[in-house]
């Protein structure tokens, strides 16, 4: 098995964002720009520390893990690894395969409030009578008095509830993996979805893809929720049914707002596009002016505790022992 403690000043680390950037790069390695371009920046058999590009194709950011035969982390710049999981068996053991956690945050929990709002308040139609020169007012929905479940309560979902806070909400309830106590709450465990979901106005999923979550919105989740429901999803879009989610908003019955789709990017002429209360945003709740000075303070610090041959933070699953945590 491969040591779990790096010998500081060997190998190569490559970074999707140029090396001069970032400041406080700790010395003794080398670093080598590789954005998922055609060439390698260097040999992929040096590379000790792989930063995978952001938002780029998987296939591409995949390719070279298969060479990276002394690779010991593979750090992503997404707080979801389910992308890079294929290539967990391709690494050495005892690789360790690290998230991003906390580095959405605030921009995927923005947007997750601005989607909601967006939506409630009829902004998609406003735009519309706007582009049409036409004065469509009309009575619409408020957040507040609403009650809204967080499905997913990770640093994403407690940072969306963050910003629901001033908005007056009647009751925010919060589903993870497992159940546990918080100091503003009980978090439920993912059994009692089909329980909470009745009484929630809006459904917020911020949860990984994983086998668990794949599907999980379907169609006897949807089917429970209330006539008039919005459900709102900046998480992945495998983890809703969207052969079941079609018919609940052609027929008017749900609403939802989509950072993210199954499939995706979502194709012309997609039945989703048009959908009557369906608003639709481009997985767009990472890549924002948050991301960049985020991104560089989380590779300082990841690769500091590397290079120190201390144990990284974030580590989702080890080449060779488990899958995804």
């Amino acid at each position: 098995m491969a040591s779990t403690h790096h010998r500081a000043g060997t190998g190569d680390v490559w970074l999707p964002l140029q090396p001069d950037l970032i400041e406080g790069l700790p010395e003794g390695l080398r670093y080598l720009h590789w954005d998922a371009g055609p060439d390698y920046p260097g040999d992929p058999a040096d590379c000790v520390f792989y930063v995978v590009p952001y938002m780029k194709d998987a296939a591409v950011c995949l390719r070279p893990l298969s060479l990276m035969r002394r690779v010991e982390a593979v750090q992503t710049l997404t707080a979801g690894v389910d992308s890079v999981l294929p290539g967990l068996p391709s690494m050495p053991p005892g690789a360790r395969l690290c998230n991003a956690r906390g580095l959405h945050d605030a921009s995927t929990a923005e947007l997750a409030l601005t989607l909601t709002l967006a939506s409630l308040r009829g902004i998609p139609e406003f735009v519309r009578g706007q582009d049409a020169e036409e004065w469509r007012a009309g009575f619409q929905p408020a957040l507040a008095d609403k009650s809204v479940l967080i499905v997913g309560y990770g640093s994403i979902g407690s940072a969306i509830e963050d910003r629901l806070t001033p908005f007056e909400c009647a009751r925010v309830s919060r589903i993870a993996r497992t159940a546990r106590e918080t100091v503003r709450g009980p978090v439920h465990p993912l059994s009692e979805l089909s329980a909470l979901v009745p009484s929630a106005d809006v459904v917020i999923l911020a949860t990984p893809l994983t086998a668990e979550t794949r599907g999980l919105v379907g169609r006897d989740v949807l089917a429970r929720m209330k006539d008039g429901a919005l459900l709102v999803n900046v998480a992945r879009g495998a983890i809703v049914d969207t052969a079941a989610l079609l018919p609940e908003v052609m027929s008017g019955r749900l609403r939802a707002a989509l950072d993210v789709t199954d499939p995706e990017p979502l194709p012309a002429g997609h039945p989703l596009w048009h959908a009557p209360g369906v608003l639709i945003t481009p997985h767009v709740g990472g890549p924002s002016s948050a991301f960049l000075p985020r991104a560089k303070r989380l590779l300082r610090d990841q690769l500091t505790l590397f290079a120190a041959g201390e144990p990284l933070r974030n580590v989702v699953a080890t080449a060779g022992e488990d899958a995804c945590a």
